[in-house]
């Protein structure tokens, strides 16, 4: 059975337990990180000190988009793991492009999710949000020409942005119109494994 460590409130642990869910995958998680700590024996696995971390019929691994990468080539098949290069390509490109994506977002969810609003930076939260509007408006060219990040159907390629779309569209900040990518995020919520694994309260 997969098993996959990190707190459930983490970005990076979402994704993996929503792929999870996507490719039929029994697993466990347990709570590690932030409130949850971490032990020698986590760490002796992850030296880095960060979440999340899977084992996989032995296989240790970290970097939440190396371990999707490595379930959609295990278990995914020809549907999540195209044997064409080009085909593979196309979705792997949006898993590196919500790294930058990730640091637009990062002022205005440390501020409007974990601090308390007397702590709050207003300015910050609103260079975030212009510099979120700015790379969501790539997404929603994009996603004007395709139906998915990852080509005619769902794939590995939208994981890691859904995960962040979560986040976009449920904190308090100012959010232009984006019809392509708010048409894609509803299809997305419509997806069991997002509603159990990533729509949760934000934390």
């Amino acid at each position: 059975m997969l098993t996959i460590w990190g707190r459930l409130n983490s970005h990076n642990v979402k994704k993996v337990a929503w792929f999870a869910v996507e490719l039929g995958l029994p697993f466990e998680r347990h709570d590690v990180g932030g409130q949850f700590g971490m032990d020698a024996a986590y760490l002796a696995k992850n030296p880095n000190a960060l979440i999340p971390t899977i084992e996989d019929d032995g296989l240790i691994l970290w970097e939440s988009n190396a371990i999707l990468r490595y379930l959609a080539a295990r278990h995914g098949g020809e549907r999540f793991w195209p044997a064409d290069p080009a085909a593979r390509a196309a979705a792997d490109k949006w898993m590196d492009w919500q790294a930058g994506y990730a640091d637009a977002q990062r002022d205005a969810f440390l501020n409007m999710v974990r601090r308390a609003p007397a702590d709050r930076d207003t300015a910050a939260v609103a260079a975030s949000a212009v510099r979120c509007a700015k790379q969501m408006a790539i997404l929603d060219r994009a996603l004007a020409q395709s139906p998915w990040l990852s080509g005619a159907e769902f794939g590995i390629g939208d994981i890691p942005m859904g995960v962040y779309a979560h986040t976009y569209f449920s904190i308090d900040i100012e959010r232009p119109a984006l019809p392509y990518v708010e048409d894609w995020y509803a299809r997305i919520r419509a997806r069991p494994g997002y509603a159990e694994q990533v729509m949760i309260p934000l934390t």
